[in-house]
């Protein structure tokens, strides 16, 4: 069924062609599919997204971004289908990733062992569970999410909700593929908070929350415990983002600390 849809995706990105080279219309479909998802929940970044949407559609043709959507939908088709990383595969089968500095998107079968191997103590993983109420999990080269759908994957398999007791922290350099994990861990329904920046010196330069993060009250609930054994090292703290500015508040000061958090958004 993935690889069907997968095909399907592939046919119409390359009806772009010859006019459009594939690099630049992957890339701007993985924007713009993005940024949909994030307008819908993210206020706060509303704006200067929807002007960078409209900077990418005024390129195209009307038959080209009408491309975009049919593409959308073969994704959410094949995620219905069940979980498994559609765009990763999809990347890789165009050759648009960058050999030449390392770039290799890890195949979801190894992702799925590692997953099995990372959950393979099943009490462990009830235990800090209840005794939080969620796990944390930390990716510093996300690529297009695989890592992190696996893990979600493995949770379910195990009658576990990972979208009331997951909460992931990605990364990757490279914008395109911080797009391609948001569309899919949106469209999943994984609590996430993921960012576009280099994990190893710290520098962040985009923040790209889940509607499951939003709906759920994450921010909050992340800062009423302390929680530092991911997050340890150099990485740019969570900003509230979300929570409501005191009125006569300087526009630089962060906010006061969220209330707490609503009840939690199953798809289940």
């Amino acid at each position: 069924m993935h690889e069907r849809r997968r095909k399907a995706m592939a046919a119409l990105l390359c009806r772009s062609q010859p006019r459009h080279d594939l690099y630049t219309v992957f890339s701007d479909c993985m924007e713009v599919m993005a940024i949909a998802m994030a307008n819908s929940v993210d206020r706060p970044q509303f704006d200067r997204r929807e002007a960078r949407y409209l900077q990418i559609v005024r390129q195209y043709r009307s038959d080209v971004v009408d491309l975009f959507p049919r593409v959308l939908a073969e994704l959410v088709n094949a995620l219905e289908a069940g979980i498994s990383d559609v765009l990763g595969p999809l990347f890789h089968d165009f050759e648009l990733h960058n050999k030449a500095r390392g770039q290799f998107f890890t195949p979801y079968s190894i992702c799925q062992m590692m997953a099995d191997v990372s959950f393979a103590d099943e009490a462990d993983l009830r235990a800090r569970i209840d005794q939080r109420g969620y796990i944390r999990a930390m990716e510093p080269a996300c690529g297009a999410g695989s890592m992190v759908i696996a893990l979600a994957e493995t949770m379910k398999a195990r009658g576990i909700n990972y979208q009331r007791h997951l909460h992931v922290t990605a990364i990757d350099i490279d914008p395109r593929a911080v797009h391609m994990a948001y569309s899919q861990l949106s469209l999943l329904h994984v609590p996430a908070h993921l960012m576009v920046g280099n994990s190893l010196s710290g520098e962040i330069a985009e923040h790209w929350f889940t509607p499951a993060h939003i709906f759920g009250g994450w921010n909050a609930r992340l800062a009423a415990v302390r929680d530092d054994e991911v997050t340890g090292g150099p990485i740019t703290p969570i900003p509230n983002m979300h929570a409501p500015a005191l009125v006569g508040q300087p526009a630089e000061v962060p906010p006061v600390a969220a209330p707490a958090a609503p009840r939690q958004l199953s798809l289940f």
